[in-house]
């Protein structure tokens, strides 16, 4: 191989795009990946579960790979890793929270056997050449870290998602001490997130939040009380368990995610629940409203969340009334505000009370403001800047502000997906592109075939299967192997043969020169390839058999 001088670092998610972060260090033979996350399809991507990375690059080099390096728990950072693993086999590095956030996905996955390493802040581990150090940053989870990686051309800062809390939750505020070190020291790249980079000012800390609930708690004293947030929002989960035994209230949780959470929240020790607060949901109908506090999913109004399932009357352990105050403690992700003013639509037909983050503030973000973000530009003092964590204008903005704190166009790079970028200690530029993009997660199968989603667009929902036979019109025999046609859903071949194997099996059960009338026959061809589908892939697609006598 020949010998390079200089770090190359590929960027397959994350830049351009909010969610499914994911970036590649490589120097020489060894390379280190940075978070492995997914994101959610939007409303164009019909029948599309969540959107992951395509890490056909990784798996290309799965032998140079030294190891994945977590800086939260948040699933934009984690949500890809059960994926990853199915074809890597590497060591993955992150605090006590988030490896127990993603124990339980894997879990899910049914993966054992993962390689799992626990770090703490300040904690140094060495992989390859690379020298990584985990920092302490406050964000709106716990154990929330940037990296500081030593690397042969020089150090490089990831900041991972933050903020600057002073008065964090945790009591733990951003380790600015030790980034000032580093600044000292020489950074030669600072890698950024940039998700609020247009919000001027700083980001509200967290405690703010208490104080609206304890005026709502206080305002609605003989009410039910609801409160949809984030379920990896694990202060803000914290802030209502406080509130509410303050208020002698019992807590009920709701919602797969939310349980999951804070069972992983409260093994970690990160998450302190008062003593005879926390109920089971089942248990509420023994207390008076007055008594009750629900926290639940679906801030953002997603359709199979809990709280829109209560607007729907479908979630038989609670019916919304007219003494019930929701609290929808999240600000909408832009693309959600549809699905979430419809449920507030819904909750006020009810009866309910409703209060959102356009009423009072029961809302602060987990990332940086410009005030902040100049702050550990200032602190860093980089000879290099690449903004992450952004749409293409979050970036464009970030660069803006780097250059007005002294630093050069040429010092900036704005990177895409799939762009590599190599860095010396004298320059950094874009040089070469490897395969990136997303991969599209379907029930149980991947896709990276955007002709799929495409197609989905226009049949709607699970995608449609065409079964084509051909029949003798003189005795009744099949003449040639039944054929397939599949649109907006994606089939393995194992797949497709197994159906064509259903469809000879059902046809091989009748005299088809006797039966005229073929509708019985392609009621069963329909039931029988449906059933199949429906049990590997999770897709319930539209059936069409078609028999044709010739």
């Amino acid at each position: 191989m020949k010998k390079t001088n200089s770090l190359k670092i590929s960027f397959l998610g994350g830049v351009g795009e909010i969610g499914k972060n994911m970036t590649a260090l490589e120097f020489g033979r060894d390379i280190i990946v940075i978070d492995a996350g997914l994101t959610f399809p939007s409303q164009d991507m019909p029948g599309v579960d969540i959107v992951i990375p395509d890490a056909t690059y990784l798996i290309q080099n799965k032998e140079r790979i030294r190891g994945i390096l977590l800086t939260h728990g948040h699933e934009d950072h984690i949500g890809s890793v059960p994926y990853l693993l199915k074809d890597l086999s590497v060591p993955i590095y992150g605090t006590k929270m988030t490896l127990a956030l993603l124990s339980a996905k894997l879990k899910e996955f049914k993966i054992n056997g993962a390689k799992l390493k626990t770090v703490k802040e300040r904690d140094r581990i060495n992989l390859g050449v690379f020298s990584v150090e985990f920092i302490h940053v406050n964000h709106s989870i716990s154990g929330s870290c940037a990296l500081a990686i030593t690397t042969p051309v020089g150090l490089v800062v990831h900041s991972g998602d933050f903020k600057i809390d002073l008065t964090p939750i945790s009591g733990e505020i951003i380790d600015l001490s030790r980034l000032s070190e580093l600044g000292k020291k020489g950074v030669l790249l600072l890698m950024c997130e940039s998700t609020n980079i247009e919000r001027t000012g700083y980001t509200l800390s967290e405690t703010a939040v208490r104080q609206t609930f304890e005026h709502l708690f206080g305002d609605n004293m003989r009410r039910r009380i609801i409160i949809a947030t984030f379920s990896s929002n694990v202060y803000r989960i914290q802030q209502i368990f406080n509130v509410a035994a303050k208020f002698r209230r019992k807590v009920a949780l709701s919602g797969r995610s939310m349980l999951n959470v804070v069972d992983a929240a409260i093994a970690a020790g990160e998450l302190k629940i008062p003593d005879g607060t926390l109920i089971d949901v089942e248990k509420i109908k023994n207390y008076p409203d007055k008594d009750l506090v629900i926290i639940c999913t679906g801030s953002q109004g997603e359709p199979m969340s809990v709280l829109t399932r209560m607007t729907a009357d479908d979630y038989p352990q609670v019916k919304i009334t007219d003494n019930d105050t929701i609290i929808i403690s999240a600000s909408p992700i832009p693309g959600n505000e549809k699905s979430i003013y419809q449920v507030i639509n819904n909750l006020y037909k009810k009866g309910a009370e409703v209060v959102y983050d356009s009423i009072e503030k029961i809302h602060v973000s987990g990332h940086a403001c410009q005030e902040e973000i100049k702050i550990f530009h200032s602190l860093l003092k980089p000879k290099f800047f690449i903004p992450v964590h952004g749409e293409y204008r979050h970036l464009k903005k970030h660069a803006k502000l780097a250059r007005e704190m002294g630093m050069k166009e040429s010092e900036i790079v704005i990177a895409e997906l799939g762009d590599t970028v190599e860095v010396t200690e004298r320059s950094i530029k874009k040089t070469d592109r490897i395969q990136a993009g997303s991969r599209f997660v379907d029930g149980l199968y991947i896709d990276n075939d955007d002709a799929t989603i495409r197609d989905r667009v226009h049949l709607g929902g699970d995608g449609l299967i065409i079964t084509v036979c051909c029949i003798s019109s003189e005795n009744g025999a099949v003449m040639q192997k039944p054929d397939l046609i599949f649109k907006g859903i994606t089939l393995s071949d194992a797949q497709t043969e197994d159906i064509i194997e259903i469809i000879e099996r059902t046809l091989s059960a009748y005299d088809l020169k006797a039966v005229g009338d073929k509708r019985e026959i392609r009621k069963k061809l329909r039931s029988s390839v449906r059933n199949y589908v429906l049990k590997k892939t999770k897709n319930n697609p539209m059936i069409i058999p078609v028999i044709t006598e010739i």
